[in-house]
């Protein structure tokens, strides 16, 4: 009878769990408007689902393979904010579920399993509510860190296999810091080959390795991308910007680097101790413990290396409660005060859990709308009827919502009234979306540096050449740009040279009629 009842209980707190993660999430993604990254993933993944390819047909650095998601919700679900922010509730679930399930294994207490991941739900994808490559990518690694976990602790080549597998999707969400983790976990993972001498785990892991790449160039070929295309746009260009990112992790000063992720510190400070004290024991036992330890505090401290690098707000507080729970199970299983550690850890957890909340969530931090008013907000049906029930303000209009709205109104109607082929510039990429028309965007976002070359940059000319061919083989005569954008002042205009006229319809809404570009 009291194994039926922890079953029926561990079944009963999945099934909420699974159900709290989804609603909270869905609730916040209806909160708060931040258009350059709200719409984005919205926008290309409505592209990619009527055939239209990144790196091909418009230029991408990043999240090839969270577009691919998005139009497999379109498709299932309808074009619609609902299934957008069902698609980030489903990921909010699947890494609340997975979290419990790894703590699980572990043998911790049902209790303590359900309090680190209903945690893991709140301050996880309800930061931004809507899909973001940051948050996927994050999701990602994380599943790659719990299989390689349990591939040691379970003994199951399944999980090596599952391993690289997650970590290709994740390279293909963004580049970092996948590619950190990576190297992190395959150092990890030849060590463990070698002093465990388990060559079915290495071929497992192999050729986990190899269906994955089978499966990208099956999309690549479908796709008909031009694999030079993909290589300069999501490595070589990357990389060209490498050097200006490292320089982000400096000045190196206390305030910044560590109390600043004090709480992350503190979370880990356990595994960090018993690593410690596994180095000098001798006993073969803890090694794969210690391989794990190792594991967990690397992939802490590369995001928040990642996190010192990133232009986004802080997000990676959504960690301390499975950092928490990873170190509430090993201090219970090594350490002889592991109670009153254990009840720091989910004081923790709680604090930081309810203070992130309040002051980074619910605000919309993230969305840059802290300090602004949200009961200023208005419904977004006055926009179009599929953004019902968003309640629509932005850092830009913050005390006059509905001027924006009206700003966008009119860039609707103007747009409704050309019916040639034109290209559309702007952060409000579901306009092109709600018009059923190709924005002939050149690019997936517009971020002058970030997001593509600069003049001063040497892939600038193939950008250039990018930009053009796409307005010449598609017989573009007119650009218009609505504003504001986030990071961009003048788009295009280094590229086009004065080949336009421009004709403005308001502050914020113009036209670049194109002459011989």
């Amino acid at each position: 009878m009291k194994i039926k009842n922890k079953s029926l209980l561990t079944k009963s707190s999945l099934i909420f769990l699974i159900f709290f993660s989804i609603i909270f999430n869905q609730h916040h993604g209806y909160i708060g408007i931040l258009p350059i990254d709200s719409f984005l993933i919205f926008n290309s993944g409505y592209d990619l689902m009527n055939g239209y390819y990144p790196f091909k047909d418009y230029w991408t650095i990043k999240e090839p393979f969270i577009d691919l998601i998005q139009a497999i919700f379109f498709k299932v679900f309808g074009v619609s904010w609902f299934s957008y922010i069902f698609h980030a509730s489903i990921f909010n679930c699947i890494i609340t579920v997975c979290t419990f399930y790894l703590l699980k294994k572990f043998n911790l207490e049902n209790k303590f399993c359900f309090f680190y991941s209903i945690c893991v739900a709140i301050l996880f994808y309800p930061t931004a509510g809507t899909p973001f490559s940051d948050h996927h990518t994050l999701i990602f690694c994380l599943l790659s860190l719990y299989c390689f976990i349990l591939a040691i602790i379970k003994k199951n080549n399944t999980y090596w296999f599952l391993t690289p597998i997650i970590l290709g999707f994740s390279f293909l969400s963004k580049q970092a810091p996948t590619i950190y983790v990576i190297f992190v976990i395959t150092i990890l993972s030849i060590i463990f080959f070698i002093k465990s001498k388990s060559i079915f785990s290495f071929i497992s892991a192999f050729i986990g390795a190899m269906v994955f790449l089978i499966l990208f160039f099956i999309l690549i070929y479908l796709g008909n991308i031009n694999f030079n295309d993909f290589i300069i746009q999501y490595f070589s260009y990357p990389q060209s910007l490498g050097g200006s990112r490292f320089e982000w992790l400096s000045p190196f000063e206390f305030q910044r680097i560590i109390w600043r992720y004090k709480l992350q510190y503190l979370s880990i400070a356990v595994l960090f101790y018993l690593v410690i004290k596994f180095s000098f024991s001798r006993n073969k036992k803890d090694f794969s413990d210690y391989l794990i330890l190792l594991s967990i505090i690397s992939f802490c401290l590369l995001t928040i290396m990642h996190q010192l690098m990133t232009i986004n707000a802080i997000f990676i507080y959504c960690l301390i409660p499975i950092f928490c729970g990873l170190s509430h199970v090993y201090s219970k299983r090594y350490l002889s005060s592991e109670k009153m550690i254990n009840r720091f850890l989910i004081t923790l957890t709680l604090c930081s859990t309810v203070y992130y909340y309040f002051n980074y969530i619910k605000n919309r931090t993230f969305m840059d709308l802290r300090g602004v008013n949200l009961t200023k907000s208005i419904d977004g049906n006055k926009i179009h009827p599929k953004l019902s029930n968003i309640q629509w303000i932005t850092m830009f209009y913050p005390d006059n919502p509905e001027e924006e709205i009206s700003n966008i109104v009119l860039a609707i109607k103007t747009l409704e009234k050309d019916k040639s082929k034109k290209m559309l510039i702007t952060d409000y990429q579901f306009i092109s979306v709600f018009l059923k028309e190709y924005d002939y965007s050149p690019t997936r976002f517009w971020y002058d540096f970030h997001g593509y070359p600069s003049e001063n940059n040497k892939y600038f000319n193939y950008w250039k050449q990018f930009v053009l061919k796409k307005i010449r083989n598609n017989n573009i005569k007119s650009i218009y740009v609505l504003k504001p954008l986030h990071g961009e002042t003048k788009p295009l205009e280094n590229i086009l040279k004065g080949c336009y006229q421009r004709k403005n319809f308001s502050d914020v809404f113009y036209k670049l009629i194109l002459k011989n570009c």
